[in-house]
This record gives C-alpha cells, structure tokens and sequence, in this order.
C-alpha cells in the first residue's frame, strides 16, 4: 500500500515519469532525519490516540496503528529496520512499513496531518531534549571550572589587558569569568525550552483541517504546553532552530576564548599553565614538542557553529509562507550543531580536569610590570585626599623612577618614593604587596579572596543566578 504501480512513493501518484536519480539524492533526507525515528512515532501515536477520542478513528483502527509503530520502533532500535532512500524521509518510510504491517488500514495515521506538521513537532521534540543535553554538558563545564577554581582562591597571577600586565588577581576570580559565560550559555539554552513550548501537530499542510481535531490534547500529551496559535506560521516557522544555532555559537565561543587562553598560558612564552600528556599531541618531526592540539581543534571548530547560523539566516531571510523545500537543510545543520557543541564540551572538560597552574611562574611573572600601580593610585586618594587624576600623575612619576632605575615598586625605598610625593608615610610600602592588592578588591565581583570563596559556595549551592 505504500507505492504504487510504478514503485514510486505513495505521495508521488500523480506523477507520470519517475523522479530524476540526482534529484532522489538530493532531495531525500533519511540518512539526515531518521535520528528522528523516536519522535515521529511517539508523535504518531499520540495523533491516532487523539483521532479516536474524536470519533474518527474506531478502537480497532487506532490499536492496530499503535501495534504497528511500537513494531517499527523496536525494528529500528534493534537495527533490524531497512531505510530506503526512495521513500526520501524517517516519516514516509516509517508509514510505508506500517502499510506493510498491517495493510490498508496504516493510510488512516495520516487524517487531519501533512508532513509539514508532522516534521515541524518532531524536530521540537528533539530540540527540547537535545537543549537539555547541551545543559548538562555545560553543569559538568560549570562543576570542573568551580572544583579547579576552589583549589586555586590564594593562587595569584596578573591580570591582562591587552595581554599587558594589568593588575594582580586570583587565578581562581580568572576561571570563574569563564564559569559566568558558561552559565549565560545555559540559561539561553534554557530559554530556549519555552520556543519550544508551542505543538505544531495539527497545523496540517498550512491551513489547519476540517476535521475536529483536539490539538490541546495532542499538546499535553506530547508534553507542550499549548497549540500554536497561526498554522501558516507554524510551518514555515524556524526561530526555534535560529535560537539553538545562536545559543551554540555563543557558547563555541566561550569554549573558543578559554582554549585561545590556554593555548598562550601554556606557550613558552608565558608557562603559566601545564597540560597533562592525556591532552597534548607530539610533532611529527621535533620529538620535544608537546601540542595543545585538542585546544586548537576547540578553537577551530567555531568557525563551523559560525556558518551553520548563517547558513540557516539565509535560508530563512528570503522565503515567503509557507512551507518550501529549503527549510529540509535545518535539520541537517542543527544535528551537525549539536553534535559538535557536544563533542566540544566533552573535550573541554577533558582539558578542565587535566591542566594544572604554575604557582611560581605566576606570581613571578605578577611580579613584573608594575601591576600594583593602580594601589598606589587608590591609596593617594585615599591618605592625602587626592583627586584620583592628580594621584595617577604622581604614581607614573614614581613608576617611570623605577623604570629607569630597573627597580621593581616593590624594591623602591621610602625615600625614593618621597623625592616624588613627600606625603606618603613608610606604610605605602605594604601596597606594593600582592595578596594585599588582591584582598582589597572587596566591590562586589572583585577578586579579594573572600568575595570568590563566597561566590564558589554559591554556585556550589546552585545558586546561578
């Protein structure tokens, strides 16, 4: 019952001459949508369900239907199911097999749907639990940043601005930055979820049906929590497939900026973090060499998220309502996402667990550059009542002293300090001290040592927001 006398697919009786071979290649889609097997037929179920609370449907029709698709889907989870490419997508071979199973009688799972509806819920119910899945990747991202960052509260290393040293601060304050951009991650993917709240399944082709359908049965049974109000829209509507591609990418690029900051602390150049030999790569030629490679490749990989979204932009900016076949490449991209984003966090907490700081070369590499400079600053202000503006003069006066005298701050004596600003007593000299500028950073957010143990409770405690 699924082809007709020409072994073409049911849908296509109409047509005399059989479909061009390139064309059936590229026009099908199973080998792309057939991981969506598992939806299409809880969705198909829940439809004759609510076809027989409706009357239209009997019992005997709706049991044997249900009997039928349960079928399939152990075929298929026991890889005992042929996919064939003829039948172009996982919801006509899906249907085909039913005919199969139980005769004419399958042609009723298609009352008061078309495929446009029908692809849409199931691509919704498989990106409400693939969001869920980036989430929990992202809680495992969240609890390594947080165990490394509660090892390393006293751990003290400088701070860059234009990858200058800036001002002292706690390596644990530096990786909660990155905990802070992982948790936005997860709260759009979480946003995500409410788009996705919307049931397509009745919508039909594009005008909804005459049949009395229930489609606020459908909704709750497949877990949505209303229908979706336009069905012209709900066809041709992609945003939620938008707001997943923009959620990867904004987290590829946070995974994207921890690796580039790996990558350098790691470099001979700075030495401030070592990579365990689980997650370096040799060079094919220098035998010393230990690459950073998994973090290139975490840092490589962001560009591809980048061109899926734009990829799905421009197939959506130009297209009129309703459903066309350009919108059949969303799943594709979304899948190749989803898979990557995955496979990157999975890597990512590789490396979380498998890098450990260099204490010493930290602080001494804190120890040059003048990185105190803005406590001095601050303590003119505050013990001489200076407007800060003049203060930052008199400390880059003090500071070009040391310059020339190759001395850091710390080694300059009071009475060097005076021929510059008479004002100050010998108690200028404990700002200077690193772990006293770090500590003194007591604002709200800033890297004194008990702001970030505060913080790391809290975050311990689930408290994210």
């Amino acid at each position: 019952m699924g082809k007709n006398k020409n072994n073409q697919p049911i849908w296509n009786t109409r047509i005399k001459k059989e479909t061009k071979n390139l064309f059936k290649k590229v026009g099908g889609s199973i080998e792309i949508d057939k991981r969506l097997f598992r939806e299409d037929i809880e969705a198909s179920i829940v439809h004759v369900e609510m076809l027989f609370r409706q009357k239209i449907i009997n019992f005997k029709i709706k049991n044997k239907i249900v009997w039928g698709l349960n079928r399939i889907k152990n075929e298929i989870i026991k890889k005992k199911f042929i996919f064939d490419e003829k039948l172009e997508d996982i919801h006509m071979n899906i249907e085909n097999r039913l005919f199969e199973l139980i005769g004419e009688e399958a042609g009723y799972i298609h009352t008061a749907r078309s495929r446009n509806d029908q692809v849409v819920t199931d691509f919704k119910m498989w990106l409400r639990k693939a969001n869920k899945e980036i989430v929990k990747n992202i809680d495992f991202t969240i609890k390594n940043i947080l165990k490394k960052a509660e090892k390393n509260v006293e751990t003290i290393m400088p701070g860059f601005t234009h990858l200058k040293n800036a001002q002292p601060v706690s390596f644990a304050h530096y990786l909660m930055a990155y905990l802070e951009m992982f948790n936005r991650d997860k709260k759009r993917f979480n946003n995500n979820l409410e788009s996705l709240n919307e049931n397509p399944l009745g919508a039909a082709a594009l005008t909804g049906t005459s049949f009395k359908i229930d489609r606020f049965y459908t909704s709750k049974k497949l877990g949505f929590h209303r229908p979706t109000k336009n069905s012209i829209d709900t066809v041709s509507d992609r945003d939620f497939v938008i707001d997943f591609l923009y959620s990867c990418s904004a987290c590829a690029v946070h995974i994207s900026r921890i690796a580039e900051e790996f990558i350098i602390w790691n470099s001979d150049a700075f030495k401030l973090i070592n990579l365990n030999d689980k997650i370096v790569t040799g060079s094919s030629i220098m035998p010393q060499k230990k690459n950073p490679d998994p973090l290139e490749y975490l840092r490589g990989k962001t560009g591809f998220m980048f061109g899926n979204l734009f990829s799905m932009l421009t197939t959506l900016k130009g297209l009129p309502l309703s459903y066309f076949k350009d919108l059949q490449d969303d799943k594709e991209i979304v899948f190749k996402s989803f898979d990557q984003l995955k496979n990157s966090l999975i890597i990512l907490n590789d490396v979380l667990k498998n890098f450990s700081p260099d204490k010493k070369r930290m602080i001494e590499l804190a120890e040059s550059g003048y990185i105190t400079a803005t406590d001095l600053a601050d303590y003119m202000v505050r013990e001489l009542n200076y407007p800060f503006r003049k203060a930052y003069l008199q400390t880059a006066k003090i500071i070009n002293f040391a310059e020339k005298n190759k001395k850091k701050l710390s080694e300059l004596t009071l009475k060097e300090i005076n021929k510059i600003e008479k004002g100050l007593t010998a108690d200028v000299l404990k700002v200077f001290e690193l772990k006293k500028s770090v500590n003194s950073k007591v604002s709200y957010g800033g890297t004194s040592f008990d702001n970030i143990k505060k913080m790391i409770l809290s975050y311990k405690r689930n408290k994210y927001d």
